[in-house]
């Protein structure tokens, strides 16, 4: 258990073109086994059934000078194997020998010297099963390799062995030669008379291996080439460019100064390029929202300032007069600044949550002009019977629907705030007009126009920035955040937004226009 927590260790350290040659060497190593073993069984293999085919030769032979009552004389045997050399027409040569292992027969030549027929030998040891089937088994002898064998002395071997009565094969291997050769002794009425033997050429068989071997060679150095080629190519297109982008991440991370190939990656047009697109986008984002986080923290702190001081002015002298008209206008003074305190408070907040809920929310197609009808009305509801004041929407086009690809409670959010702006610069009983159209580009268009005060700024611009100091007098109702809030939703639909005085007429107006659906 210890050692293979010690092996999981290890492999999970490795980086992972090392664990991938790993894996592959452990693969190649099996796999190079499985092969060893293979190429060991194949031969035995072959050798087997050609023996098999040998066995059933050997039988027939036997069972014909069983049959004929050959005798093991060099005359007869002659004549025997002249009579049933169709039995041999497979084989390469034909050997017997009587009981006392004279050379009595020889297909090649009767006169040849035992001698001479020897070699390296290994004998493989079979033994019949049946009639039809023959089993190899596990034992394999050696002959001593070192000394000159021949076929005699393995007769002599063989008939004193404990086996003596099976048939043995063995194989000789010289230059440019396989011979496959089978031995059996033969009986008649149960006494031993003689020996038979059998060779064939198995060229094949050394082929065979021979084929075996190249191919299995040649499969393996062609798989460590495509191994070292996928390997080249793992490294240099993606696990390089992958490490770079941990390299960014940590320098990122830690704020360093170093220079980074990101753009280098970014030009890539796979998935990897898209992963740096999208990893840099990311982190620009953060860097952007982290330093707008920090300049709002900052004029939040700077505008709350301003009234805490108010306040705490107001406090002190109230603390101090005894006039009621003095002590009246102190303490509207304070209700003020706590309105104005409590407003700063409560939009941040909202901004906040609105950021949150805008990473979530999904654009799909609305009608701007129905969102636009639902927040007039609402505010005619509200400031017609309180101020006087009424707001018409207005249909340049007379279309039923002005479709736009926007987050509909985010529209209402824009709509509202640009009428609070409008109604705070606007006098009572006077009216605002909400116009929506749609251009020659077929891009909508909403127009807010009131008959207020207009904007003293020659700079229109200033008026998104947050905490704008121009507001109206009753700035305890507002925070100063409402357009700088609409410029953001802006942004995020894609649309534009400008604001200017009316050139005929006083008052102001600030248009949106939203990009093609």
């Amino acid at each position: 258990m210890e050692r293979w927590l010690m092996f999981n260790n290890f492999i999970k350290s490795l980086s992972i073109l090392k664990k991938f040659l790993f894996i592959n060497l452990i693969i190649f190593l099996i796999i190079g086994g499985l092969t060893i073993l293979y190429l060991s069984s194949v031969k035995p293999s072959l050798i087997l059934k050609k023996t098999v085919k040998h066995i059933q030769v050997i039988d027939n032979t036997i069972d014909h000078i069983s049959r004929l009552g050959i005798k093991f004389e060099e005359e007869d045997v002659r004549k025997f194997l002249f009579s049933t050399r169709f039995l041999f027409q497979s084989l390469d040569r034909v050997i017997l020998f009587d009981n006392q292992l004279n050379l009595v027969g020889d297909t090649d030549t009767l006169d040849l010297d035992p001698r001479s027929f020897s070699k390296r030998l290994d004998i493989v040891q079979l033994e019949i099963l049946d009639d039809e089937t023959t089993k190899k088994i596990a034992e394999t002898k050696n002959i001593n390799k070192e000394k000159t064998v021949s076929l005699k002395d393995i007769l002599t071997n063989y008939s004193w062995s404990k086996d003596f009565g099976k048939p043995y094969t063995f194989t000789q291997e010289g230059y440019n030669q396989f011979l496959l050769t089978t031995v059996k002794n033969v009986t008649l009425d149960g006494n031993n008379i003689g020996y038979l033997a059998i060779s064939e050429n198995a060229n094949d068989i050394k082929s065979a291996i021979g084929e075996r071997k190249t191919f299995i060679l040649r499969t393996a150095i062609f798989v460590a080439i495509v191994i070292f080629i996928f390997s080249f190519v793992l490294n240099r297109y993606f696990l390089k460019p992958i490490k770079n982008l941990v390299t960014y991440t940590k320098i990122i991370k830690e704020k360093s100064k170093k220079k980074t190939n990101i753009d280098e990656l970014k030009s890539r047009n796979d998935e990897l390029g898209t992963l740096s697109n999208s990893l840099d986008d990311m982190t620009h984002e953060l860097q952007k929202r982290i330093s707008h986080a920090e300049n709002f923290s900052t004029d939040l702190v700077h505008e709350i300032r301003n009234p805490l001081t108010s306040l705490k002015s107001a406090s002190e002298i109230l603390n101090e007069t005894e006039n009621s008209d003095q002590r009246k206008k102190l303490i509207n003074i304070l209700n003020h600044d706590v309105q104005r305190i409590e407003r700063l408070i409560t939009d941040y907040s909202q901004m906040l949550k609105d950021e949150v809920a805008l990473s979530k929310e999904k654009m799909k197609k609305i009608n701007l002009k129905s969102i636009a009808k639902s927040v007039v009305d609402d505010f005619n509801n509200i400031y017609e019977t309180k101020r006087g004041i009424i707001i018409e929407l207005i249909d340049i086009n007379n279309l039923e629907e002005y479709s736009i690809n926007g987050i509909e409670n985010r529209i209402e959010q824009i709509i509202a705030n640009l009428l609070d702006n409008s109604i705070s610069f606007s006098d009572d009983n006077q009216k605002i007009l909400v116009e929506i159209s749609k251009d020659k580009e077929k891009k909508t268009s909403l127009r807010v126009v009131d008959q207020g005060k207009g904007f003293k700024e020659k700079n229109t611009d200033k008026i998104f920035n947050r905490f704008y100091s121009n507001r109206p007098d009753k700035f305890g109702e507002h925070s100063g955040l409402g357009l700088n809030i609409v410029k953001n939703l802006v942004d995020l639909h894609g649309a534009t937004i400008n604001a200017s005085n009316n050139v005929t007429k006083k008052g102001a107006n600030v248009e949106i226009v939203f990009p093609k659906l």
